[in-house]
């Protein structure tokens, strides 16, 4: 094979989605405005290199709300958090930011509602992930969790003409339909959510990967392991004709073994990833004569997402009334109504 035979199909769009960008931004511009150290409940991202670096500049990661000290500022990650974690960060006398991105949010205002008019929700998303937890907590007397088609057997309903699916916004959509079907099979007068809750970016970097996925002998997918949008782009590219498909957080945990017998190699990110470490990739496949990039595109993206309206306050004021009790209350609050004019 020649030099001149190699080839890579990059995928666009690709990487940080709005919510990501949105998330990231949010600790950044906490960092700059209120001074370390920012705690972050779960990941702000699940991506390794993203939280290694907000670390370096005096994020503090933790896993429970309990674990930050009281008077200081917690911020929710962008997976979304449930009803209980407020209040715990109340109870705490924490300040919050809460930087779950929109279109999570979308989907527990969805289940609210659904409870409210009484109906059993069947949440389709994978047991234990932060963004399925925090949806869960909003209505948790209604929602039952549908991890996958295997789940569908053991489901029961009160009243199969009141019965509405949701999902976790990071799923493969074709996963995803395959659990709606067997669903709607059991439960004929099953309603579907007014819009799509899987997010657009998630959509479009799985059609970009199916797009390039008969074309590529190898697919190289950027991201964490935790990642559930990335874990589900190596399951696209290989439903969709890819030889191999391989998950990894940095260019040096390429295997040069994978490129035997390759022509083209297909890149592409999940959508926590920046863009940074896609460069590095192409980087390390260009020392190895795959110099020919060409883009496959699946979609523009132009969605952007304001940030956290909590960084237009006072924080650390906030965060100090709270621990100074009642009495110190309103000097603060009247300096966030003031900065946010």
């Amino acid at each position: 094979m020649t030099a001149a035979a190699r080839r890579v199909l990059l995928a666009a769009p690709r990487g940080y989605c709005a919510g990501v960008d949105r998330a990231v931004i949010a600790v950044e511009k906490a960092l700059e405005q209120y001074g370390a150290p920012i705690y972050v409940r779960h990941e702000i991202v699940h991506n390794k290199y993203v939280v290694q670096t907000l670390e370096r500049k005096g994020a503090i990661f933790v896993e429970r709300t309990a674990e930050v000290p009281e008077g200081s500022i917690v911020m929710f990650s962008a997976h979304g958090v449930a009803p209980a974690v407020h209040d715990e960060a109340e109870r705490g006398k924490l300040a919050t930011i809460d930087a779950t991105c929109p279109l999570v949010t979308k989907v527990h205002k969805e289940a609210v509602r659904f409870a409210n008019e009484d109906f059993d929700i069947l949440l389709i998303g994978h047991e234990g992930h932060e963004e399925v937890i925090g949806t869960s907590g909003e209505a948790p007397d209604h929602i039952t969790l549908v991890d996958g088609p295997g789940d569908v057997a053991k489901v029961e309903v009160r009243d199969p003409s009141k019965v509405v699916w949701l999902s976790q916004t990071t799923l493969s959509v074709d996963e995803t339909m395959e659990t709606v079907d067997a669903l709607k099979e059991k439960f004929p007068q099953l309603i579907s959510p007014p819009s799509d809750d899987i997010c657009y970016a998630t959509q479009n970097r799985q059609l970009a990967v199916k797009q390039m996925g008969a074309e590529a002998d190898l697919v190289i997918v950027v991201g964490s392991r935790n990642s559930s949008n990335s874990v589900r782009l190596v399951e696209v590219a290989k439903l969709a004709g890819a030889r191999a498909a391989h998950l990894v957080d940095f260019a040096d945990e390429i295997d040069e073994a994978w490129l035997e017998g390759v022509a083209t190699v297909g890149v592409t990110s999940g959508a926590s990833v920046p863009d940074v470490l896609v460069e590095q990739v192409l980087e390390w496949l260009s020392q190895r004569g795959f110099e020919d990039v060409e883009i496959v595109k699946a979609a523009e993206e132009s969605i952007v997402f304001s940030l956290p309206k909590e960084l237009r306050r006072d924080l650390r004021a906030e965060a100090a009334a709270k621990v100074a009790g009642p009495a110190a209350g309103t000097a603060p609050e009247q300096a966030g109504q003031q900065s946010e004019g």
